[in-house]
């Protein structure tokens, strides 16, 4: 399922930081680099398993790779939690109807 790959990405904390990132804003691995305490050999694997999650892309520029956000892994992720947020509601409103039925 598309979402498993997005979660189990965003699962380790260094990705997790690495994404929040450049959902601040786009950037490239250098940049990235500079911002984390593991080197960039490292970022480039974690940036690799974002984008094999669908969760950032890659923008050519020149001779630069700049990193954004890609919506598709967080719309798999949004589907996913919908989900049980439907049911959460669907729950909610059954209790409050039996609540009404019995006063």
């Amino acid at each position: 399922m598309a979402y498993d790959k997005a979660i189990s990405a965003l699962a380790d904390p260094t990705r997790r930081s690495l994404f929040e990132k450049i959902a601040e804003r786009p950037n490239n691995v250098a940049s990235l680099a500079q911002q984390f305490p593991v080197s960039r050999p490292a970022i480039s694997q974690h940036l690799k398993v974002l984008q094999e999650a669908q969760l950032v892309k890659v923008q050519i520029a020149g001779t630069r790779r700049i990193y954004e956000i890609d919506h598709v892994g967080l719309e798999a992720i949004k589907s996913y939690l919908d989900g049980f947020w439907n049911d959460a509601l669907g729950a909610f409103a059954a209790e409050i109807h039996k609540q009404n039925r019995e006063h």
